[in-house]
């Protein structure tokens, strides 16, 4: 296989369906999904590497081959009518991993500062690219049809990167760095 084209030597690239420039709106939704891709790649490695987190490497190994589905549905040049991959269920998993990591995890009180563990940092660094994308993703739902289950599937999934730093943190032993000029911000859960 030969990796070079030359095709979009002139600034264009190829989408299902036709040829847009490469700073499209799509190209940079699912761009940003690629960019995010390659962070969970690494955060994953990193929670196997614990020999302590292996679930959450395998939800994160999940969570990739979701994101390439993502960014899949989004490169088509008219997503009217199309089969689309993602689907609701995926959202409705990250809504269930999200309540066990916030059950594994000590009550939150206050803003928590990205860092601690190695693994939770680069969770952290996960949730803001993910904020990211789904930005891109709005942008381009606000002028082109996009794949709606793909746009709430990257909303949820910057709250599970958020709730798997904590447990991370947890299961590690590691303390989360609160933001010490902070008021308590958040409820007490009720028992």
């Amino acid at each position: 296989m030969r990796l070079y084209t030359r095709t979009g030597d002139e600034g264009q690239t190829s989408v299902k369906g036709g040829r847009v420039r490469k700073d499209d709106i799509r190209i940079e939704a699912y761009g940003t999904i690629d960019e995010l891709n390659s962070f969970v790649g690494q955060a994953a490695a990193a929670a196997s590497a614990t020999g302590a987190l292996e679930e959450l490497s395998q939800q994160l190994m999940e969570i990739q081959q979701e994101l390439f589905d993502c960014g899949s549905d989004l490169a088509f040049a008219d997503p009217e009518g199309r089969d689309f991959k993602m689907k609701a269920e995926p959202v409705a998993r990250l809504e269930s991993w999200i309540d066990a990591h916030i059950a594994a995890a000590p009550e939150v009180t206050r803003f928590i500062l990205p860092g601690g563990s190695e693994v939770s940092a680069l969770l952290h660094v996960c949730r803001t690219v993910c904020r990211r994308a789904e930005r891109r993703v709005v942008t381009l739902s606000g002028e082109l049809p996009v794949n709606v289950d793909a746009q709430k599937y990257m909303n949820r999934l910057s709250d599970y990167f958020f709730a798997a730093a904590r447990a991370a943190n947890a299961a590690l032993g590691v303390p989360d760095t609160e933001y010490i000029r902070s008021a308590e911000v958040f409820r007490k859960r009720k028992k």
